[in-house]
């Protein structure tokens, strides 16, 4: 007999499967590979800190924009100069004004007092749209007298600074030495071709800021007229120093008042007959 040769078959094609089975069991069994982090995902992991460092230098410029009207300290000492703001309300038929609400910045900006204020009349007309003041809050506020007396002992012997301060002082029914008082609506570098500006304007060109959009803050125009004073200060007060002494050079060219007639005709050495 002839020898014949035998061809063994492999176990998987015995059993009718694929030969890529086994293969595909291992790959299982291990479990897939992480993928290698590549050079783009580690610079996007890293592109949010990156760019918070390329805006650092914007948000620091927007914090530099300090609104000048803020206070430099928290110094609320009453100081030798203060500024002064008062909102009116309306009273009687509507068109007579009255103290709705007053308040005093020290030289640094920071309030010394400020207070809503009951008027003595029954308020007709709280003019909100440019007081900023509402009913809910004169409700607790403080009378009138209570108030006038508080000013009046913080504005005695100092300077007052504020913008058409007659009209706060007219509310109040207080007077003040003239030689004390800083009016930013009568300095004459402030006045405009003879005539007076309002604050908001001399905010504006003055000192960069925007005030009185809407309704008033006492405190801001406080602010406003006390650092407009402040920047000009030094000229300031030389002209007022300028003014007292031409004051007192006229007082003293005023001629004296000539005797009356008949004291000259009047003979204290009477002749005795």
């Amino acid at each position: 007999m002839g020898s014949s040769r035998v061809k063994q078959k492999n176990p998987s094609n015995q059993l009718g499967l694929n030969p890529n089975w086994a293969q595909l069991q291992q790959l299982k069994s291990h479990g897939p590979k992480p993928p290698r982090p590549s050079n783009n995902a580690q610079a996007q992991t890293q592109k949010p800190i990156l760019g918070k460092r390329k805006e650092r230098p914007d948000a620091e410029s927007d914090d530099s924009r300090i609104n000048p009207l803020f206070p430099i300290n928290d110094d609320s000492s009453v100081t030798d100069v203060i500024a002064m703001d008062c909102e009116m309300v309306g009273v009687g038929q509507g068109n007579k004004s009255a103290l709705g609400r007053v308040s005093l910045v020290n030289k640094w900006g920071n309030v010394i007092y400020d207070e809503f204020v009951r008027p003595i009349e029954r308020v007709v007309d709280f003019r909100t749209e440019i007081s900023g003041i509402r009913p809910r809050d004169l409700r607790k506020a403080k009378d009138f007298q209570v108030v006038q007396k508080a000013v009046a002992e913080i504005m005695k012997g100092r300077i007052l600074v504020g913008h058409a301060l007659h009209n706060d002082l007219k509310v109040l029914l207080l007077s003040h030495p003239k030689k004390d008082l800083r009016d930013t609506s009568e300095y004459q570098p402030f006045l405009k071709e003879g005539g007076r500006r309002a604050l908001r304007y001399l905010a504006a060109e003055f000192l960069g800021v925007q005030i009185q959009n809407g309704e008033h803050c006492p405190i801001d125009d406080a602010r406003a007229a006390m650092l407009l004073y402040q920047k000009n200060r030094k000229e300031w007060e030389k002209s007022v120093k300028d003014q007292i002494r031409l004051k007192q050079k006229q007082r003293r060219r005023k001629p004296k008042k000539k005797a009356k007639q008949g004291d000259l005709l009047v003979d204290h050495n009477p002749s005795t007959s």
